[in-house]
């Protein structure tokens, strides 16, 4: 006969995943760690393999572990999908949502309400990240759904959304610098398709250039910006008032544009569906007939 495994012990296995710590994991669920440990043995016992193994103090999964990591998230979501929607007593489903910054003053909040009226009682998590970041969580299984940017015609998974032209931005009333100075550039730390764009471009145009001030933050970057501390790249897409394109005005090379993709993990729950459906209708809205009408304009 094949084994049931323990909804219990596969929870404490994700937490502690997730957390980086099955002691960590053992606090925010309110038991002992022996128990976690005879929790995680039990797993191993039903899987018939080793699930874990020792790495400095920690745990670290096994190749059979990461695999019944990915299906153990799975049964958890559909397990208390499932729970939400009979009215039982357990967690409500829960959906894991990954966006860059740029999307977070329109995208994000018309997407969740959109998503609410549809699934009511679903909790929506949402992460920040950068690229590669996000990337690496859907694959990983740590986020159903995520936007990310990309070079045109990269080599990875995901769903293009759109095209968009990248821009040298910059307070309206900066001035411009004399010819022989070094333009002063806001970017984001490294990695960053944006900053790597921006440096391969003024390099093959023999510009030269210094880093003005570098953050993770997007707020940041505009912040800068409008204090005249520099010149950024980004696209269009909800640039603040009072910066604007400088490009032409400043003499900068013309930069190439940028894809948007939609990334999925392998499997998704319906109610990920339903996410992944409504996130990409308001991208649709929002990013790519705003990005239309510009080009028009």
């Amino acid at each position: 006969m094949r084994p049931t495994f323990d909804m219990d012990a596969l929870r404490t296995m994700v937490a502690g995943t997730e957390l980086g710590s099955f002691a960590r994991a053992a606090s925010q669920l309110g038991r002992s760690q022996s128990a976690v440990s005879m929790q995680l043995k039990k797993l191993e016992q039903q899987a018939g393999r080793s699930l874990f193994r020792r790495s400095g103090r920690g745990l670290v999964a096994t190749e059979a572990g990461d695999a019944l990591l990915a299906y153990a998230r799975r049964i958890i979501a559909l397990n208390d999908e499932a729970a939400a929607s009979l009215g039982a007593t357990a967690a409500a489903a829960s959906v894991r949502m990954g966006l860059p910054q740029d999307f977070f003053e329109d995208v994000m909040p018309d997407a969740i309400m959109r998503f609410a009226r549809r699934r009511p009682g679903v909790h929506v998590e949402v992460r920040a990240g950068r690229n590669y970041a996000l990337e690496e969580e859907v694959r990983a299984g740590r986020l159903d759904i995520a936007l990310a940017f990309f070079q045109p015609g990269s080599d990875t998974h995901g769903t293009r959304l759109a095209s968009l032209p990248m821009l040298w931005l910059g307070w309206g009333r900066l001035a411009k610098s004399p010819a022989d100075d070094p333009i002063a550039l806001v970017l984001f730390d490294h990695p960053c398709l944006f900053r790597q764009t921006a440096l391969q471009a003024l390099e093959g145009k023999g510009r030269r250039w210094r880093l003005s001030l570098t953050t993770p933050s997007l707020p940041g970057v505009w912040a800068a910006l409008r204090s005249g501390h520099g010149i950024s790249v980004r696209t269009a897409h909800r640039v603040p008032a009072g910066i604007r394109e400088l490009g032409p005005a400043f003499g900068l090379p013309k930069l190439p544009p940028i894809e948007l993709r939609m990334l999925t993990a392998s499997e998704l729950s319906p109610a990920a569906a339903d996410l992944r459906d409504v996130l990409g209708d308001v991208v649709r809205r929002r990013v790519i007939a705003r990005n239309s009408r510009r080009r028009r304009a």
